[in-house]
């Protein structure tokens, strides 16, 4: 019989998403057991707190310490927090995978992505598509042709990326929200839930409606 390894692995944010994470993992362990869950970390709970899915084994300083190697994925739905820790950990033992599941991808070959990303069910990438480090697709996002995104951008359920658009660092894409194609998007753009936008964002700023307008608060 044939002895698989399993990694072990950890997550930090032990709030929805961390457990719709933990439950990604169990998807996967359920086609190929590849990854043994120790639980999560988490700075806003105490060590020791447990949910359905385990417990909180420390903070960033726990993690900083940890003695062995350790796979971490980042589950964290606000961009500058998800960039704030991902910063935070120093420690050489801390390895950070992709959790991918439910994926497609028109041309694989053609296909480049980083480290600590999470590509949740029923997502599609067409053709020459790149992805950098620690982005959150948490769904039947969809991604067009020659896409590239940077790192720590969230794309929540049902996000529609058109092709030949170029997006930075640290946005935030609501609900079934719609970027036409061959827009260039900078940082800090948050488009609301069902939001259609059409014309080049400005950098920082919130944008709501269909059409996308910016909307100042």
């Amino acid at each position: 019989m044939e002895i698989i390894e399993m990694k072990e692995i950890a997550v930090y944010g032990a709030g929805g998403l961390g457990r719709e994470t933990v439950c990604l993992l169990q998807k996967i362990n359920s086609q190929q057991k590849n990854w043994d869950f120790i639980g999560f970390f988490d700075d806003g709970q105490p060590v020791g707190t447990l949910n359905e899915y385990g417990r909180v084994l420390g903070g960033i300083c726990e993690l900083n310490a940890w003695k062995k190697e350790l796979n971490v994925i980042i589950a964290i739905g606000n961009p500058h927090s998800l960039m704030q820790v991902s910063r935070k950990i120093t420690n050489p033992l801390i390895m950070f995978p992709n959790i991918i599941y439910g994926f497609s991808c028109a041309d694989e070959d053609n296909f480049s992505i980083g480290k600590g990303n999470i590509i949740g069910g029923s997502t599609y990438f067409s053709c020459n598509v790149s992805i950098g480090d620690f982005n959150i697709l948490n769904g039947s996002v969809q991604l067009g042709h020659d896409v590239t995104l940077g790192s720590y951008n969230v794309l929540m359920p049902g996000v529609r990326i058109s092709g030949e658009t170029t997006i930075g660092d640290g946005n935030l894409f609501g609900v079934n929200s719609i970027v036409l194609q061959q827009l260039k998007i900078g940082s800090g753009v948050r488009l609301g839930a069902g939001s259609v936008l059409m014309h080049k964002p400005k950098a920082n700023s919130l944008y709501i409606g269909n059409p996308a307008k910016i909307f100042k608060y």
